[in-house]
């Protein structure tokens, strides 16, 4: 079986584990966290990083320090993890989801404004798979209404809008280092920002809030949000070959799409896109059926695994949830693009470890089955 994502793990961070272990510096005090932390900023361009212990808390922190009123309302898209969502729901925070674009899959800017009420107050920007959103228009947005953007780049790291990268916009970004990251700390995330009083904000509340000068007196709830330093010792040897990890998820993508646009040309699939003002880094290399195909997602990865390859339906849309169906604030929607993107959408193994042979294999048993 290809798996669909497989880390890469070598000599560097079991080293730094193993030096961890050995000081004695295994949970959130050490060097690692410190290090881990300049390290990453300075990768994507930001003053300040926030290590925590996964990247939903990492969301969940960042619109913690915004101080929001309860029920105040935060645009996402519904096309993504549900994390997104959960963030602002922990919070007391209403999520207002948008539909995706065509093209890209990310949420579709020009449809921003026509959900933003007196209550809105955020926006929340996904990079999908690998692909920016288009920041120049949320920030037009943003600013002619005065909200904050709480930026998720999960899915994007080391990729580019207008050749800035993704990670360093908005007043608080956030990021997953999840195994199935383009760098991975197992579990963990961490927030970043060019503000200081919003930096140290995100410090104290990750650390049961904290203060300095008296510990266990507590002038608001916190959250035990903390990465640990054996986390953190994994994250640097990663991020010290991260522009490795990054090229390889691009060479993976386009080998993908050079061998794949046959299909794409008979209108049977659509492949990922790259925008002129965009590097996409294919965190995930997905492909989207045409309904001329005469298949769904479902039909399609049940016979690829019959073939021994691995595959992921995408997400499923954040205004279906029946989770969330209780609330107060939910209401019936109609966002077909997201509900497209499920029902004929899944990813292809996209893991550092893939090899050229692995990427023939997966596109020709696509070919052979469409």
């Amino acid at each position: 079986m290809i798996p669909v994502n497989e880390p890469y793990i070598g000599e560097k961070e079991i080293e730094y584990v193993n030096e961890a272990i050995k000081t004695g510096w295994i949970s959130s005090e050490g060097k690692f966290i410190k290090a881990f932390e300049e390290r990453f900023a300075g990768y994507i361009g930001r003053k300040y990083a926030i290590a925590v212990n996964n990247g939903t808390n990492a969301l969940i922190l960042a619109l913690k320090a915004m101080d929001l009123p309860a029920g105040s309302e935060v645009i996402i898209p519904s096309f993504t993890i549900i994390s997104c969502a959960l963030a602002c729901i922990y919070n007391n925070l209403i999520p207002v989801f948008i539909d995706s674009e065509k093209e890209t899959w990310n949420m579709d800017v020009f449809k921003i404004e026509g959900k933003i009420t007196e209550k809105t107050k955020a926006i929340m920007p996904v990079h999908i798979y690998g692909h920016p959103v288009d920041m120049d228009a949320v920030f037009k947005i943003a600013k002619r209404h005065n909200l904050f953007i709480i930026e998720d780049f999960a899915e994007a790291i080391g990729s580019e809008y207008k050749g800035r990268r993704c990670g360093s916009f908005g007043d608080i970004s956030c990021v997953s280092f999840y195994a199935n990251k383009a760098i991975t700390t197992g579990e963990g995330g961490i927030c970043l920002t060019d503000d200081s009083r919003i930096a140290e904000r995100l410090k104290r509340l990750r650390n049961l809030a904290f203060v300095p000068e008296k510990r266990f007196i507590h002038y608001e709830l916190g959250f035990n949000f903390r990465m640990t330093n054996i986390q953190a010792a994994i994250g640097l040897a990663q991020v010290e070959r991260i522009e490795e990890h990054v090229k390889r998820k691009v060479v993976i993508g386009k080998r993908y799409t050079m061998i794949l646009k046959e299909l794409e040309e008979k209108e049977l699939i659509r492949l990922p896109v790259e925008k002129e003002w965009a590097k996409n880094t294919y965190w995930m290399y997905g492909i989207v059926l045409n309904s001329s195909s005469g298949f769904d997602a479902e039909s399609a990865m049940k016979m690829l695994s019959e073939k021994g390859i691995q595959t992921r339906p995408f997400f499923y849309p954040m205004h279906l949830q029946p989770a969330f169906r209780s609330f107060s604030w939910f209401k019936e929607e109609d966002l077909p693009v997201s509900e497209k993107l499920y029902n004929y959408g899944f990813y292809l193994p996209s893991g550092l470890t893939l090899s050229e042979d692995n990427i023939r294999k997966v596109a020709g048993a696509l070919k052979e089955i469409l």
